[in-house]
Order: structure tokens, then sequence, then C-alpha cells
């Protein structure tokens, strides 16, 4: 094992988890020095990546996700020292909790690490305030996807490199729903459905075990559920605001009667969920039947509990309601002295098979079309799931919303403050209403 420092963000369920039994698992991976050519290239590298003047360099590194994609990354960067001996990693990973409000601060102080995993929903805010590095050139992305290529992108300058293909979906516990012997979720099922499968659910649970997750607080929940309706996103691309009233009061006094109904968790357990937390997520500790999720979190679900899962799509409104976007993204700091040793591991990360025999899908469908081909073959089941729902979701998706400058605050955090004072029943949902349209008048 290299020597390197691990830091570990928030609550981490190292020991919760087992390690997961992927085709082909993998980790920790080292950048390569100083400029621009990635040692050795292999399939995919860089035109750029050259030479390497073997000085040492140590890249700081950080990710959020489960236990399954911590381990397979930290083999990946165990892999790339063994190839570049003289470049290492001071890796810092955590689950999500916690993960934005951790970077934004390490930002702000100019001490970002080297390599970020950044969200699509931040790019704009840090690619807004130059805290980020244009990667333009020295990462070939000859292979990806133009439409994935310009995701990555702020004011036509490239400063995030996709990582995988992803999808919203609803994650359900197949075995669990069979058990009860009641029908269980279907792509293409309407709001109406999957209230009623809450119901059908929970009528034969234990006391304390739940069908849904509360949506009350969660943002992107409601923004599909909004963009279902044919209302359009609660916050526009170009940063308009658009919280339509009817549909939020329609849509959080359903979750009040739910709640009521014991269909949903009450709110001291609804939010303790930390998502892909071994212990914490509310699927992975079976208090809960059914939530949403994305398809690249599967592989950290499926190592909680091989074979358990299985992806539906999202309900629909008058509209579908799901989404397709990048999972993720790998950026450089502006802050970075080791720019061009950071753009040589990403191209690696991103373009070599050896890399992708390590990480399979565990941020989600590789993006490198050569990649793909090369890694389908060996793809296990729960890889394969990605894949089939980012087939059922494409045909009617709804337009891919990153996020507009200037209001990452008020959908991830004022959003969820106002919307759990809903479900401690300390406001009511008109107050609610109310008291987001006064915040987002801070943002406009």
């Amino acid at each position: 094992m290299m020597n390197k420092q691990i830091k570990r963000w928030g609550l981490l369920t190292v020991t919760a988890l087992t390690a997961v039994s992927l085709t082909a698992c993998g980790g920790n991976t080292a950048t390569s020095t100083k400029t621009g050519a990635s040692a050795q290239p292999s399939s995919g590298a860089a035109a750029t990546a050259a030479v390497v003047d073997n000085k040492p360099v140590k890249l700081r590194i950080v990710w959020w996700g489960s236990q399954a994609r911590h381990d397979a990354t930290l083999k990946a960067l165990d892999a790339y020292t063994k190839k570049h001996p003289n470049v290492t990693f001071e890796p810092e990973f955590s689950g999500f909790d916690g993960y934005a409000d951790k970077l934004a601060t390490q930002a702000a102080a100019k001490n970002a690490p080297d390599v970020i995993q950044m969200d699509p929903a931040w790019l704009a805010e840090y690619s807004g305030r130059n805290q980020l590095v244009d990667l333009s050139k020295g990462i070939n992305t000859a292979d990806i996807d133009k439409s994935l290529v310009d995701s990555g992108k702020y004011k036509d300058k490239l400063y995030a490199i996709p990582l995988g293909n992803n999808a919203t979906g609803m994650l359900f516990n197949k075995n669990a729903v069979d058990k009860l012997g009641i029908t269980p979720p279907a792509n293409g099922w309407t709001w109406d459905q999957y209230f009623q499968f809450g119901r059908d659910a929970k009528a034969k649970l234990e006391k304390d075990k739940y069908a849904l997750m509360d949506a009350t607080n969660d943002y992107t929940v409601y923004s599909s559920y909004q963009s279902s309706q044919g209302k359009g996103n609660p916050i526009t691309v170009d940063g308009k605001f658009n919280l339509d009233k009817d549909t939020y009061l329609t849509f959080t006094k359903k979750y009040a009667d739910l709640r009521k109904e014991g269909v949903v968790p009450p709110p001291d357990v609804a939010t303790t969920d930390k998502e892909s937390d071994a212990k914490m997520d509310l699927m992975n500790n079976d208090t809960v039947l059914i939530k949403r999720s994305f398809a690249a979190l599967l592989p950290g679900f499926d190592g909680v509990k091989p074979g358990a899962y299985k992806f539906v799509t999202q309900p629909k409104g008058a509209e579908a309601s799901g989404f397709l976007k990048p999972s993720m993204f790998w950026s450089i700091s502006a802050d970075s002295k080791n720019i061009e040793a950071s753009k040589a591991f990403i191209d690696w990360f991103v373009n070599d098979t050896e890399a992708a025999d390590i990480l399979t899908t565990t941020r989600g469908v590789p993006v490198s079309k050569k990649v793909l081909d090369y890694l389908t073959p060996k793809l296990t089941p729960a890889d394969k799931q990605q894949i089939e729902l980012i087939k059922n979701v494409a045909p009617d998706a709804q337009p891919f919303n990153p996020g507009a400058k200037g209001w990452s605050n008020y959908t991830a955090k004022d959003f969820k403050d106002i919307g759990e004072k809903i479900m401690f029943g300390k406001i009511t949902p008109e107050a609610a209403y109310d008291e987001l349209v006064k915040k987002a008048k801070d943002y406009q």
C-alpha cells in the first residue's frame, strides 16, 4: 500500500461496507508530474502528453461517493503511482453530505485540492469566480460525445471533464417489494401510481418501516415534479425565479398527507438520510423501499446489498420527469501548483483501459466510446442497469438544467431548510412558499 495521507470528510462508513465485487475493481492512482505529457501514454492518452521529468509531485484529490467508489478510486490512484512513481496522492473523500460546503470553504481560502470532483450544479459558480483551470488543451476528449464535453463548458471555455453518463431514476429494493407481494414499480408510471405504490407498501410494512422518502425538502425531486407538470424548472437556466405556487402547494400538501399516513418517515428519521452512506442512507438501512437516485450511484448500493436493487424511470405528469446529465466532472483548482500533472492524471483516468478495468461504472457509464466498447463485455448486471436506465430515460427526457450561476445556495440549502420547517410542523406550506419567494430576492 502506498504511503499517503488519507482524509475522510464527515461521517464515513469504511468498516460498515463490504468490498464490492465488480468485474474489475480498482483504486488508487497517481498523477504525472510537471509538464504536460502523460508518461507512458496508453489507449486514449492526450496528444500533448509527452515527457515526465520525474520530479516528485503530490496531488491532492477530492471526491464524494459510496464505499464502492472510494475503494475503486483508491486502487486506481495506486495503479497510477505504480506507472509514475514520482506521482503520489493525498486523497480526501466522503459521502455527499457536507462535501459542497467543505469544498466551497477550501476554494474561498485558495486551498482547494489540485483535482476536484465537481458536480454539474456547481460548475457555473466555480467557473464564474475564476476558481478553475481552463482544460481546453492537454486532455484528450476526441472519443467523448460533443454534448457531454460541452456540458463541462462555461462561457465557451472547458472547465470540467465529464466522468460518466448518468440519468435520474427511482431505485427500489426489489427483493423487499417481492416479499410484500405488491405490484412493483414499472417504467412509464405516473405520480399517482407512485404515491399509490407507497400506500400499498405501507399497508404491509412493519411499523418502523416506510415506503417512500419524504421529498418535501428535496429540490431535485420537486424540480422534476414541477417540470413534469409542464411548468418548467423552479429556477431557470438563466437564473429566473419560476417556483409555481399551485404546484408547490400541491406537492407539499401531498407529502403532508403521506407523513400523517406513515407512508414516509417522520421528520426526525427522514432528515437523518445521508446519501450513499452504508448506515445512514435510508435505503441502505432498510428504512424505505424506494428513493430518487442516479444511475451512477447504483454500484455503491449494489455493494451493500448485491442484486437487491432495480431502477425504473421517475414518475410522469403531463410530461416525463427524468433527465440525463453528466454524472460528475474532474476539474482542476486555479490555485493548483501542479496543473500539467493534474491534466495528465485526468487524461489517464478517462481514456485508459487499465483505469477502466479498475473503475468500471463507479462514476457512471464511461464517457470514452473506446473505453465503453472495451468494458461492455466485462460489465456486471448492476453495471448494465445503469446503461438500461439511461436508454429508458433518453426518449422523453427533460432538458438538463445544470443550475444557474448564483443560485446554488438557494437550491441546495434554502429550499432544504424551509422544506424541513414544513416537515417538522413549524410552518405551513403557504408560509413556506412566501418564505421561498422572499429568499429568492437575495439571489435575483
